[in-house]
């Protein structure tokens, strides 16, 4: 192609120099006594693509568009899992018991009574009379410490406690709440006769687990009782336990076996109450 475009040009300079050629014949003295020269410009060939030159600078930026239409609104997320509990604040104070008073001279013993057929039947009287203020006192204290007595699975005693399963699923919170509201706690286990007569509690009235007061809420891995005395030296932890399961683990269940495992706090289950046997 380009030997084409060379013999075209040449044919193109050969023309224009006939033509040259043919003034100078016609017009020869003129030419000669004329000392100007004539100059011919002849376009030459067109020549190789030149090198890409560089990007050139950002060009100023346009007009803001207008806002485009709204989008269709997602799709509603899945609900989150449920926040820990926030600990549960420290016990009130219980109210201050009166002084005793100083007890009296014991006085001098009387004179042997006459022998009377009624003095043994005033003692049966009498110690009917004392099972009746014992019992009525009991009755007085279940009605007094849960709304339903038929939430009661009975009273367990021991030396210094008195125990009252109840039979309303309750978060550990909760159910530490209504022990309070009624004068005690959770059931604190401090020691082996106590966890076996919670444990046989929980065993006769037909039940695999309930929750007792203790838990590491204030400190994980320490564990309390919800009085807020520590556990020192008795323990009946379950094997392997506690665990601290999906690090949500801070309260304690008992099992029928009297065994301990920590359990979440959030979990509804029957409980057990302990009150002093002093103040019931």
């Amino acid at each position: 192609m380009a030997g084409w475009k060379l013999l075209l040009h040449m044919m193109q300079i050969s023309a224009m120099t006939m033509s040259l050629l043919q003034v100078q014949v016609l017009y020869g003295q003129q030419v000669a006594e004329d000392s100007c020269t004539i100059q011919i410009l002849v376009p030459g060939l067109k020549g190789e693509p030149g090198d890409k030159g560089q990007k050139g600078a950002p060009g100023r930026p346009g007009r803001v568009g207008p806002a485009g239409e709204n989008g269709q609104p997602g799709l509603k997320g899945q609900k989150g899992i449920m926040g820990r509990h926030g600990k549960f604040g420290p016990s009130g104070i219980k109210g201050v018991k009166g002084d005793m008073g100083d007890p009296g001279p014991q006085g001098p013993n009387g004179e042997p009574g006459v022998p009377s057929e009624c003095a043994a039947m005033r003692k049966v009287i009498g110690e009917m009379d004392i099972a009746v203020a014992q019992l009525s006192s009991e009755l007085t204290f279940i009605k007094n410490a849960l709304p339903s007595p038929a939430a009661v699975a009975g009273i367990k005693e021991t030396d210094s406690k008195v125990y009252l399963l109840v039979k309303e699923e309750k978060r550990y919170t909760d159910a530490e709440a209504h022990c309070q509201a009624r004068g005690g706690h959770l059931a604190m286990p401090k020691d082996d006769g106590a966890n076996g007569a919670l444990a046989g509690y929980i065993t006769a009235a037909g039940l695999s687990r309930v929750y007792i007061g203790l838990h590491d809420l204030d400190r994980e891995g320490v564990f309390n009782y919800v009085d807020r005395s520590p556990m020192t030296t008795f323990s009946k932890w379950r094997k392997g336990e506690p665990n601290n399961a999906y690090d949500d683990e801070d309260c304690t269940e008992m099992l029928a076996s009297g065994e301990w495992t920590d359990v979440a706090c959030h979990p509804t289950m029957f409980f057990i109450c302990e009150f002093d046997k002093d103040s019931v």
